[in-house]
């Protein structure tokens, strides 16, 4: 008999599944016998118990499995005649007046729905590229200088200025009481780096070893510290140590204690530029990847399935506990997250991975095998050791599939900026990289 698919609203559809009770009951005395093989049970040698006992103890679970495990075939095998698409999980739910012998489920479900992509053509995209620039360089080496910088102790003349480091003890009250966070003993900083509020740095500015201070200082209106925010509180500080620092030169000696191949300074700001080119690339990639999904989206018509959505707030969920489990947060899996908080980002995920789906299916996107293994050799480059990380990657199914996720999501970049209308957009090094 030809199943019929009911259309409920928009990609709600059920199906009524008919079961035959004498299959369900074999199936259970089936089950139960097997089990009474190896069941144990007070006064009997295992495998002797009656069935009866078997029954009484185990046909409640039994049935149950049974139940669920012949309506998931019948489901299956209806949604297959029907040629439907399934999205999430059906709901079973017993329907009365089935025919004698037969019991009946109603099963409601969603399809996937159709994906009408728009006109490409008329999208518009802005695709930026970024130079790596001697200026780049520059700024790397010295942040490069300061990861290996080393102090020197300042005379006791000699005054704290930007670009020291300085050692405190502080103690801060609001109306002559103290304040949570507002004290701290043999606190180390760097003065001018923007740790601390700039108030509090102008006030030790110039400052020698062993000298106090209290000093006025009012917090901003937006500071993270919401109990203090806006207010104005009065500082102790002691300043107990300032050390100027001491930045390596760059020669042959600081190229070589990087572990450079040509420890020459051009062989160094040579290595410096090949990893910057190498990060700029997947940076301008995933930037303008995301301006291409955007515009495909927006070109795009379709109805999202609430189960899928409903799958994606879920594990949005999950991740966030196991995040906060992560940061030692107690009792992180009870966690109350409001799962409203995710659903705006749960239905743009699905709806760009149905439309990302349907492009990559009408026009060929597929990932190559040939584009997987270039890929993971141009990520492995970046490490020290090349190899390991190969190997690391194509001994595992699912680093693989993320791999090829990440392919398939080039190519339809690729594909949707040679089809929209492209404008291009010069982006500084720095502001690309923050």
């Amino acid at each position: 008999m030809a199943v019929t698919v009911e259309t409920l609203e928009k990609l709600e559809r059920r199906i009524t599944l008919l079961l035959s009770a004498d299959t369900i009951r074999i199936e259970i005395e089936s089950r139960l016998r097997r089990l009474a093989r190896t069941v144990k049970a007070d006064g009997f040698r295992p495998g002797k118990v009656p069935m009866s006992v078997v029954a009484q103890r185990y046909g409640s679970s039994v049935q149950y499995e049974v139940m669920n495990d012949k309506v998931g075939e019948a489901f299956n095998k209806a949604a297959n005649e029907a040629q439907v698409r399934v999205a999430g999980m059906p709901r079973i739910a017993e329907r009365e007046g089935a025919p004698e012998g037969e019991i009946a489920f109603d099963a409601t479900f969603e399809i996937y729905p159709e994906v009408k992509l728009g006109d490409l053509s008329a999208a518009e995209v802005e695709r930026v590229s970024t130079e790596v620039t001697e200026a780049a360089i520059d700024k790397t080496l010295g942040i490069l200088r300061k990861q290996r910088r080393t102090f020197a102790q300042r005379a006791a003349a000699e005054g704290a200025a930007d670009e020291d480091r300085v050692t405190i003890d502080f103690e801060g009250k609001i109306d002559g009481v103290p304040f949570d966070g507002g004290k701290a003993e043999a606190f180390q900083f760097m003065l001018g780096e923007g740790r601390m509020l700039e108030a509090f740095e102008k006030a030790l500015r110039g400052m020698k070893s062993g000298e106090s201070k209290t000093f006025p200082l009012q917090f901003p209106e937006d500071y993270q510290g919401k109990d203090v925010a806006g207010k104005e509180a009065d500082f102790m500080v002691t300043l107990k140590k300032v050390e100027a620092q001491h930045l390596p030169e760059v020669n042959e000696a600081f190229a070589k204690s990087l572990g450079i191949n040509d420890a020459t300074v051009e062989g160094l700001r040579a290595d410096i530029k090949k990893n910057l080119e190498r990060e700029v690339k997947f940076r301008v990639i995933a930037r303008n990847k995301a301006a291409v999904m955007d515009a495909l989206v927006a070109t795009a018509e379709l109805d999202l399935p609430k189960a899928l959505v409903q799958n994606e707030i879920d594990r949005l969920v999950a991740n966030a506990r196991a995040e906060l489990k992560q940061r030692g947060i107690k009792d992180a899996d009870k966690a109350p997250i409001p799962a409203e908080l995710f659903q705006a980002q749960a239905e743009k995920r699905v709806r760009l991975g149905l439309v990302v789906a349907e492009l990559v299916r009408s026009n060929q996107l597929q990932a190559k095998a040939e584009q997987i293994t270039a890929h993971i050799e141009e990520m492995a480059q970046s490490y020290e050791k090349p190899a390991e990380v190969k190997r690391w990657y194509f001994g595992d199914q699912q680093r693989m599939a993320e791999v090829e996720a990440v392919v398939i999501e080039n190519n339809v970049t690729d594909f949707v900026l040679g089809k929209a209308k492209v404008s291009d957009k010069s982006l500084a090094f720095d502001e690309l990289m923050v």
